[in-house]
This record gives C-alpha cells, structure tokens and sequence, in this order.
C-alpha cells in the first residue's frame, strides 16, 4: 500500500479561505447566504468557511448540516443500514443563496442526494457547491462551482481526507493499494 500527501494543512486553510472568497465575490456579498455542510466533513469545511467570511466581511453566515444517510441511492445495493445523524438547517432556505459544503467529490451521488434532501426544507433561490477536493470520475453531470483543489485520481485509489474537528488533524493523502482491482473495490470516500 502506498500513500501520498495531496494536501497539508496549511494547503487546506489556505484553500478554505480562497473558497470563501470566491464565495462571496459570487455571491455578490453575503445578503441571503446560507451555507450547509453535508455530513461528516463537510459540516466542519461549513463552519470553517463561514468564519473566514466573518473574519473579512464581519458578518455571521447561518450554517446547517445536512446528513443524507436515507436519500442515497446506492443503501439497498450496499447491504448496510446507514447510520443517521439529524440534519439541522438554522433558518428558512426559500429564495435564499444556499451554498453545499462537502469534502471530496467523486461520482457525484452523494450530492444528487444532498440536493434531494435540501428541496425538503424549501426552495431556494440558487444553490452552489463548494468541495474541498474534485477526484474526478463523474457518474452523474454534477460539478462544483468552488473546489478547493483538483485531485486527479485512478478508480483504484481512495481520497482520505483529515480534519481537525473529526481526526484531529489536517491533511488530504491519496492512498493506492496494489491489491485492488479496477471494479472490485468501493472507495471509502465514494462521493
């Protein structure tokens, strides 16, 4: 098995302040802005991000968490029951600016089922998605509109991503085992 470090620390804050500003700029300010991590990682990325934002702009930005266990697609192929966190969404997202938060994305279905779940809370104006990492290998079109770093990866290879809030510490690593073969493994961070 081999390892490789795609992201240190200091990259990842770096990358999160960037988002946060490109946030903004796209935003055109923070009027209307709601940021909502997806469940586990993306809900400290969130809050991260939101407190970049207050450091520059000096305004508080609602963050919600999001845990997408029972909108997945793939729950009776993969034989498990999932594991649900509640999902909590500070304040009302109709006509809001609605920005998902996750760590890593890879085929795109964990998104398709963030976006199912946002619906059920109401209907807002635009949502974005902000990741820290893109690994490519798409399955549905879905892309991020704020990627903290493009990681090209191969299907055999698992994106393993650190934080402090949940591993306590920083880092993204890219992990390939020689064992694996295409097709017969389910990457660990299939997003």
């Amino acid at each position: 098995m081999s390892q490789r470090v795609a992201m240190t620390g200091q990259d990842i804050r770096r990358a999160v302040m960037r988002v946060a500003h490109e946030i903004v700029e796209q935003n055109r300010g923070t009027d209307a802005l709601v940021l909502v991590g997806m469940r586990t990682r993306g809900v400290p990325l969130a809050q991260r991000i939101a407190v970049a934002i207050a450091g520059f702009e000096g305004v508080e930005i609602p963050v919600g968490a999001l845990d997408i266990g029972l909108y997945r697609d793939d729950i009776r192929y993969r034989g498990i029951k999932p594991s649900i966190k509640p999902s909590d969404i500070p304040t009302d997202i109709a006509d809001k600016n609605v920005v998902l938060v996750d760590d890593v994305l890879f085929t795109g279905r964990t998104v398709r089922a963030a976006l199912d779940e946002l619906i059920d809370y109401g209907r807002p104006k635009r949502i974005r998605l902000a990741v820290l990492v893109d690994r490519g290998h798409r399955e549905l079109p879905i892309r991020a509109d704020y990627v903290g770093k493009n990681v090209p990866t191969a299907l055999d290879e698992e994106v393993q991503l650190r934080l402090t809030e949940t591993d306590g510490r920083d880092e993204v690593t890219i992990v390939s085992d020689s064992a694996i073969t295409g097709g017969s493994h389910v990457p660990a961070s299939a997003k």
